[in-house]
């Protein structure tokens, strides 16, 4: 059985008292805004997130907002922080807040993880750091910090090794102080013990104690089972304009990417000619095809490999919602997938 040494807790919370970082969610940190940085921080870097999150909670600072808010509205906020599910079901679990907790955000880990897209770690976050109550919040650098602190080498990629770091640290959750003692552990992990590159021992408040320090395994652990490599996904990409307007369309509401903006495409590679005679069978007329580059675009599981072609079209197809340069800046969100695009797209001819 894992056991985390009570005598962690005291130098880890001294330590994050006099090195912190100064995070917009952290001051007033509400059930609300700690719940949204944490789905905003979800495979999203800290600096990338904060100017997301501050014209986020300037526009939807509450959950009955956010529960009323127009889709595109939403997801134009939201883009270019991919993941867009994580954005659909922020606006599910605020309806839910609001109707059925009445704008309240329940009161426990258990009544938090019926919230839709919230999990064990951000229930733990909001639990620990809105509410300071003793709820670990175990992620990959909490995983990793504790990991090395006990010399554990069991697979973190196993839910069985997060449930037991988790129950473990419960047990040493300072009363009072919950929500900083998760913080520090995201911090440690954060800023000091690092996951690529050597680790900062000479200045972690650990030191003293930490095992995997003392035996010199810090490139050894944590141990975690190596991922199934990403399958490749072939696409044409296609750049439809019409004197100054650009071809969108919807994508399916199931799915990757589920009911999000798209540049139309199809899948495999295909040759100027061909991709011609797709944009005729659309009805868009067309006049004339280039290429317009190459872009890869990594998700969890797969990868895109794009090839793009601008076409000029003589008329505006009907499968299509056409745009304006500034109407489509105003009003929709597009994915990273095909934003590499856009400075080809919005060219002059």
């Amino acid at each position: 059985m894992l056991t985390v040494p009570e005598e962690a807790v005291a130098p880890l919370l001294g330590w994050y008292g006099a090195n912190k970082r100064s995070l917009p969610w952290r001051d007033n940190p509400t059930p609300y805004r700690v719940w949204i940085s944490e789905i905003m921080l979800q495979q999203t870097r800290v600096e990338a997130v904060k100017p997301y999150y501050r014209r986020f909670m300037a526009e939807l600072p509450d959950v009955e907002s956010l529960a009323a808010v127009d889709d595109d509205r939403l997801m134009k906020l939201w883009e270019g922080l991919g993941y867009y599910s994580r954005a659909r079901n922020l606006k599910k679990a605020a309806r839910l807040v609001v109707d059925e907790y009445g704008g309240v955000f329940p009161h426990s880990r258990g009544e938090l993880l019926k919230l839709p897209g919230v999990g064990d770690y951000t229930a733990g976050a909001v639990a620990s750091i809105a509410m300071n109550l003793p709820e670990p919040a175990v992620d990959g650098n909490v995983l990793r910090v504790v990991s090395r602190l006990t010399g554990s080498r069991e697979d973190i990629a196993k839910p069985q090794t997060k449930q037991a770091f988790s129950d473990a640290l419960r047990k040493i959750y300072p009363p009072g102080r919950c929500g900083d003692f998760t913080q520090a552990l995201m911090e440690l992990g954060a800023t000091v013990c690092l996951p690529n590159g050597e680790p900062m021992c000479l200045v972690c408040p650990w030191r003293g104690l930490c095992a995997a320090c003392r035996e010199g395994s810090t490139d050894e652990i944590p141990v975690k089972a190596a991922k199934k490599a990403r399958s490749i996904e072939e696409k044409t990409v296609f750049l439809l304009r019409c004197g100054e307007k650009a071809a969108f369309r919807r994508r399916p509401r199931a799915g990757l990417l589920a009911g999000m903006w798209e540049l139309p495409n199809v899948e495999g590679v295909l040759p100027a000619a061909q991709a011609s005679a797709q944009a005729a069978q659309w009805g868009a007329e067309p006049l004339c095809a280039v290429p317009a580059g190459k872009a890869v675009h990594v998700f969890t599981h797969k990868e895109w490999h794009m090839q793009g072609f601008r076409i000029e079209c003589g008329r505006e197809a009907e499968a299509f919602a056409w745009m304006t340069r500034s109407e489509f800046e105003a009003a929709l969100a597009l994915p990273s997938a095909f934003r590499g695009f856009l400075d080809f797209l919005w060219r002059g001819r």
